[in-house]
């Protein structure tokens, strides 16, 4: 029978598989692709002060190049169900949308990626291998999942030679962008030290959230950057200042504040820790200070090539447009990835991936499945 990409995406959507449970979404996807003739191997891993993580690599084929689909059947949690017009976890079909958590995040992508295997499977033999990249740890930590599971393949002399990553990607319409690249992400906790005291006396206080502020001033007082031809300008945003006073009448001794930096590939997280550091130390004027810093990814960007045309040309045939190659948004596993193979991420509609009543077009995830075996065609059966 033929694997209808629809009632896939509301079987899985029924699985309710909230980082960093498995929810059996991972057990119905592997059963679904041993139907197909692949060779599944669960990968569960652990870590210190991580949660397990279970996870699932499926490959068709023994012969490269290997055509890799990757993803996650994770989810985020749903928040309060009342908020929702349906059972998150139902899948409801409602005005030619199917409503649910991981609709849009990517479960419906899963659905296609599946749906498109079986059809271009059915279709005629051809020369190589498709494969499967599912983790169930990247709306979480992501310390179990993707990163692991490449270390495996590398020891298991897997090599996937080209990647394509079903994160949402489009903003309204289906075909309109696809992300070619990511920035890189960098978390910093900046804790400033002074001297408590009596707001009355200030002679005999230094106050840490004066401290502060001068150092906060000076990372944000210029621009990282104006970007260049595939990314946006870097951004340093504060997310968090937290002074813990709770009088009127004290001088605080210590104030911490958080910020994040995105940044595109005019910078490293080694080259922008050694720029904070500096603006840190001139501002801080002998000021004691600590800086915790974490890096998520690196920036990355592959230029236009075959897979960004693949997906382009699969676009035109089935929706007729071709899609913006862009690197906005977040981090993905795609960050990962782009250290062992040529990566991509096209998807569903973005607009309403972890909000409340998340959902996507019926007729967006047949077509998802459309450009996706459109793409198997055109890798595998080129002249």
């Amino acid at each position: 029978m033929t694997l209808d990409p629809v009632e896939f995406t509301a079987d899985l959507i029924r699985c309710p598989s909230v980082t960093p449970s498995e929810g059996g979404a991972l057990d119905l996807l592997q059963r679904t692709l041993e139907g197909m003739g692949f060779t599944c191997h669960r990968l569960p891993f652990s870590d210190v002060d991580t949660p397990d993580v279970d996870n699932l690599y499926a490959r068709y084929g023994a012969a490269a190049p290997n055509f890799c689909f990757a993803g996650h059947t994770d989810v985020v949690p749903t928040g309060p169900v009342g908020d929702w017009s349906v059972d998150p976890f139902h899948a409801e079909i409602k005005d030619d949308m199917i409503i649910g958590r991981g609709a849009a995040d990517m479960k419906g992508a899963i659905a296609a990626f599946a749906s498109a295997a079986q059809r271009f499977i059915d279709s005629g033999a051809f020369d190589g291998s498709i494969s499967f990249l599912i983790t169930g740890d990247e709306e979480g930590p992501a310390i179990n999942g993707t990163r692991k599971m490449l270390d495996w393949l590398e020891e298991n002399d897997e090599k996937l030679d080209i990647c394509l990553v079903g994160e949402p990607s489009n903003p309204m319409e289906l075909g309109e962008m696809v992300k070619i690249g990511r920035r890189g992400s960098m978390n910093m906790i900046l804790t400033v030290k002074g001297t408590q005291g009596h707001v009355a006396y200030p002679h005999l206080a230094d106050n840490a959230a004066h401290r502060l502020v001068a150092m906060l001033d000076a990372l944000t007082a210029e621009p990282l950057d104006d970007g260049n031809e595939h990314f946006q300008a870097s951004s340093l945003q504060i997310t968090s200042i937290d002074i813990g006073n709770p009088t009127e009448n004290v001088i605080p001794g210590e104030a911490e504040a958080r910020f994040n930096i995105r940044f595109n590939d005019m910078h490293t997280s080694d080259s922008l820790a050694v720029w904070i550091r500096d603006k840190l130390d001139g501002a801080a004027d002998g000021t004691a200070y600590d800086l915790k810093i974490r890096v998520s990814g690196e920036s990355f960007v592959f230029q236009p090539g075959e897979l960004s045309d693949l997906i382009s040309d699969a676009c035109e045939k089935v929706v007729g447009r071709r899609p913006e190659l862009s690197t906005t948004g977040g981090t993905s596993d795609a960050r990962f990835i782009k250290n062992h193979c040529t990566v991509a991420e096209f998807g569903l509609i973005s607009q309403t991936m972890h909000k409340v009543d998340e959902r996507t077009r019926i007729e967006d995830i047949r077509n998802l499945s459309e450009i996706y075996r459109a793409m198997l065609e055109a890798y595998f059966r080129r002249s």
